[in-house]
C-alpha cells in the first residue's frame, strides 16, 4: 500500500509553481498580496486560497478581510511554505487513493494535476480508475482530457491548460517536462480557470451515483408484509355409526321346557 506521508518531488513542485504563477494583488507595496482568481476565490502566493473560519474567502466583497488576514502581505519564501503545506494533504489523499506502486515522477504529475483540479475530480476519474487497473499508457493519456474551462459560459481548451497537462504527462512518462512546458507563447504568464471535468468522466460520475441511490432506495425500503388468508378450518364429518343392539331372542317352548321353567 502507498506510504500516505509520501514526500512531493521537488521536480512536481517546480512545475506547480511555474503554471501557477504568483500575481500579485498589489504591485505598489514590496510584499505579495491577495488577488482575487478567476474562480473568484481570494488567493495568495502560488495558488493558496484564503480560507476565514474554515471556509474559502470569495468575491470582492471580501478584499479588506483577505487582505486582513496577512498583512503587509508575504515573501516569495512564505509564499512557498505555504505552497508545500498545501501539497501535504494532497499528496496523503492521491496516496490513499492509489492502488498501485508508482515513481516519482508519476507521483508528482498527479499531484500537479490534483492541485489543479481538485481532488475530487481526481477521485472520480477516468486517469485514476485507469491508473490502478494497471493500464499506465492509457491513464497518461487522460492528462490531457483536462484542458477545458468555461471563459464567458463557453467551454473551451485553452492553452495554458494544454501546456500543463502536456508536461504532467511528460513528467508521468519520465519525460523531459521543461521542454514541453517551454513552448509558451509571449505574454505575461495569467492564472487560468479550473479545467471542467471531460464529459466521459461526468457521465461515470452521474451512473454512479444513480447505482449509490437506487442501493440507498433497496435498503430503505420496507416490503409490504401479504395480508394473511383467511383460512376456515373444514371439519370432518364424523358419521355416526349407529349402535346395534344386540337382539335379544325369546326362548321358545323347547328352551323353556328343558330349562324346567
Amino acid at each position: 500500500m502507498p506510504d500516505p506521508l509520501r514526500d512531493v518531488p521537488q521536480e512536481a513542485v517546480d512545475l506547480i509553481k511555474s503554471f501557477e504563477g504568483i500575481p500579485d494583488g498589489d504591485p505598489s507595496t514590496v510584499n505579495i498580496d491577495a488577488y482575487l482568481c478567476p474562480a473568484n476565490v481570494w488567493t495568495i502566493g502560488w495558488g493558496h486560497a484564503i480560507m476565514d473560519g474554515g471556509v474559502q474567502l470569495k468575491g470582492a466583497a471580501h478584499k479588506a478581510r483577505a487582505r486582513a488576514l496577512f498583512p503587509g502581505g508575504i515573501t516569495r519564501n512564505q509564499a512557498e511554505a505555504l505552497l508545500r503545506g498545501d501539497l501535504v494533504p494532497r499528496a496523503a489523499s492521491v496516496s490513499r487513493l492509489l492502488k498501485v506502486a508508482v515513481n516519482d515522477g508519476q507521483f508528482g504529475a498527479l499531484i500537479s494535476l490534483v492541485f489543479n483540479v481538485g481532488l475530487g475530480n481526481f477521485g472520480a476519474s477516468t486517469l485514476l480508475r485507469k491508473l490502478n487497473a494497471g493500464d499506465m499508457a492509457g491513464a497518461a493519456d487522460q492528462f490531457l482530457a483536462w484542458d477545458k474551462a468555461r471563459v464567458n459560459g463557453v467551454l473551451k481548451a485553452l492553452a495554458g491548460l494544454t501546456r500543463r497537462r502536456k508536461a504532467e504527462r511528460a513528467m508521468f512518462l519520465g519525460q523531459d517536462w521543461r521542454a514541453v512546458s517551454a513552448t509558451r507563447s509571449g505574454g505575461p504568464l495569467t492564472v487560468l480557470p479550473v479545467p471542467e471535468m471531460p464529459a466521459e468522466d461526468q457521465a461515470w460520475l452521474k451512473a454512479a451515483a444513480r447505482k449509490v441511490t437506487a442501493k440507498k432506495a433497496a435498503k430503505t425500503a420496507v416490503p409490504k408484509k401479504a395480508a394473511p388468508r383467511k383460512t376456515t378450518a373444514k371439519k370432518s364429518a364424523v358419521k355416526k355409526t349407529p349402535v346395534k343392539r344386540s337382539a335379544v331372542k325369546k326362548p321358545t317352548a323347547a328352551r323353556k321346557a328343558a330349562s324346567g321353567k
